[in-house]
């Protein structure tokens, strides 16, 4: 765990990962002078809202954790970061996920524990995608996610979803599956008939 005032000091410059947990509210102006060559940003357990235009030049930016924060969406400007990887934005407040979000190298996306209710179709075109976890939001339904042919964990416990999407069996190297929790998975009521198609 790192320090504001360590920051300002100078004392981390050239640093390729840096936590900072201080109840920010806003992005701290110092984590610029970090552009060329941070690759981890781990800001959990702060207030953060948005982030700056600015991070799309952190040109060797891989990973980033934005949990326990106050996101109302997934910032725009992530998709925008050229080496992004891994996006955890879990136990925010997010709604709202733009497709213009993802980035395009993106293979972890952890979002559990929001308010999600919908998600871009975009995420089907993430082909180097291999964890999602959405476990713990208010999805009814999912993008096509047949041509994410790595995915290997999919986390969607704890939603809405009345059908499992059947192109989720598909998926060539996916090896856990988690969906207890919703609507698909309650029991039938006693003396139902199940529908057999």
């Amino acid at each position: 765990m790192h320090s504001l005032e360590q920051l300002r000091s100078g004392e981390l410059d050239g640093a390729r990962y840096l936590k900072l947990s201080e109840n920010l509210t806003t992005f701290p102006p110092e984590i610029r002078s970090f552009k060329e060559t941070l690759e981890v940003l781990d800001l959990t357990g702060n207030q953060l809202s948005t982030l700056p235009d600015e991070l799309a030049g952190f040109s060797k930016l891989r990973i980033i954790f934005c949990s326990e924060n106050h996101f109302t969406e997934l910032p725009e400007v992530l998709g925008r970061c050229p080496s992004l990887t891994m996006v955890g934005f879990k136990a925010n407040r997010i709604v709202r996920v733009p497709g213009a979000s993802l980035p395009a190298h993106l293979r972890w996306l952890i979002l559990t524990d929001n308010a999600i209710e919908r998600l871009p179709d975009e995420l089907g075109q993430c082909g180097g995608l291999q964890k999602l976890m959405l476990a713990g939001n208010r999805l009814c339904t999912l993008p096509d996610l047949s041509r994410c042919r790595r995915l290997e964990l999919v986390r969607l416990s704890a939603n809405r979803l009345r059908v499992l999407p059947s192109s989720l069996l598909t998926l060539p190297r996916l090896s856990w599956l988690a969906f207890a929790g919703n609507p698909c998975c309650a029991e039938p009521e006693r003396g139902a008939t199940p529908a057999i198609p």
